[in-house]
């Protein structure tokens, strides 16, 4: 089924043309972007082993303290079910920055892809805002993505019922929402080419370019439809078909690859302006949603204080084969890194979509999620998620880690 959702009454789109110096770069961006497509193939999980090898990319602020508080739970739940994680740290972002002067250094590059996945904190900070481009630490999480063929993120929100009232939005509006948004990563206005600023007729012009290929489209949908036929079997594509011709392209191959391929998946289109709108208006109506990697930015991020805190949401990088890279949402919060003040449970949910989707260990991967769901019913909180008068206690980062391994410990095994 496939239908088509209008935009909001009035909309109306303006095409700025800039002229770019040399004509060749156009031909050459096309010729940049085929050769980042390859033929589709299954997503590829680990086969289920006693031991696997992590490489765990602790990065900058907070990074450090929800790894720390990560690996505590790993270990009890390693112990619980009987399998080894073998973790080794690796440089990223601001401190690969200060030891290195790079911010993914090579060395870290082959450890990350020798390794059977990938769990990163969070990288940034204030230190290095004035650093030119290929010194900031997001150059490192942007290479990484691109030399590790990430091209598809996942990224859940779920509304969980105990942190429901942490919401700035009305319980009748959030409850049962359980979104998951797959997002496009290494195409679009962030790898395109030609971009620059150049000098046009006195003025400096900056100019990015938004660019996909079919191939690129045709495997992000493929993704979509897999992830919506497990789910809901409701998805709902995002673009600006009625402004761009890049979305143009991308509505054509989205539906043509999910109306023969996922004939079970209930398929739309909604322009990026009203996927905004309807996110706070009704964000029930929604089950998995495709984008390309500048509105799927936009519009996880989004999504994700519909669940009241970027504290507790997970997300996946994952490619075509090789290891994912698994992260939380939210920043490295330079503010209060060191002062015990940061909510490690993000990142420990992420290491339950990478035991999923990349270990092949999907009952530890529900260990994990009940866990976290079992200290908030013990009323635990961190300060981004503590409401005042709500007879929860305050813990901390280094608390709250140590409370989902004794959960973890008196669980009993799930049976596979």
């Amino acid at each position: 089924m496939v239908s088509v959702v209008a935009a909001k009454a009035g909309d109306v789109g303006v095409v700025i043309s800039i002229i770019v110096p040399k004509e060749k770069k156009i031909a050459d961006a096309v010729a940049n972007t085929l050769s980042r497509s390859t033929t589709p193939s299954a997503l590829n999980a680990v086969s289920k082993k006693d031991s696997y090898s992590i490489t765990l990319l602790p990065g900058d602020g907070i990074g450090p303290e929800i790894t720390a508080a990560t690996k505590v739970a790993l270990t009890a739940l390693c112990e619980k079910s009987g399998f080894t994680l073998e973790l080794k740290e690796a440089l990223i972002g601001g401190a690969a920055i200060d030891a290195v002067n790079d911010p993914f250094p090579e060395e870290s590059l082959q450890q990350c892809l020798s390794s059977d996945s990938v769990l990163l904190a969070c990288i940034g900070g204030y230190k290095w805002d004035n650093n030119p481009r290929e010194l900031r630490p997001e150059s490192g999480l942007l290479k990484m993505r691109k030399e590790m063929g990430l091209f598809a993120n996942l990224r859940p929100a779920k509304v969980l019922p105990q942190l429901m009232d942490a919401s700035t939005l009305k319980r009748e509006i959030i409850e049962g929402v359980d979104i998951m948004c797959v997002r496009e990563l290494t195409g679009d206005v962030y790898f395109g080419t030609p971009k620059g600023i150049d000098v046009i007729d006195g003025q400096r012009v900056g100019y990015n370019n938004m660019i996909y290929s079919e191939m690129e489209i045709d495997r992000i949908a493929r993704v979509a439809g897999d992830i919506a036929a497990k789910r809901g079997g409701k998805l709902c594509s995002i673009d600006k078909a009625n402004v761009l011709d890049v979305s143009q392209l991308w509505r054509e191959v989205v539906t043509d690859v999910i109306t023969k391929d996922f004939p079970s998946v209930e398929l739309s289109h909604m322009y990026v302006d009203n996927c905004a709108m309807q996110l706070i208006r009704y964000p029930k109506q929604f089950d998995v949603i495709v984008c390309g990697n500048i509105f799927g930015d936009i519009l996880s991020d989004e999504a994700s204080m519909l669940v009241g805190s970027l504290g507790m949401l997970p997300s996946a990088s994952i490619g075509e084969s090789g290891p994912g890279v698994f992260e939380p949402c939210h920043g490295s919060a330079p503010d209060i890194a060191g002062d015990d003040k940061a909510n490690p449970l993000a990142m420990i949910l992420s290491a339950a979509m990478m035991l999923k989707y990349d270990l092949d260990r999907p009952e530890e991967a529900k260990m994990l999620e009940d866990a976290v769901e079992a200290v908030l019913d013990k009323g635990f909180r961190t300060p981004d998620i503590k409401i005042e008068d709500d007879g929860c206690q305050l813990v901390g980062c280094v608390a709250m880690g140590e409370a989902v391994a004794e959960v973890i410990t008196a669980m009993e095994l799930i049976a596979v």
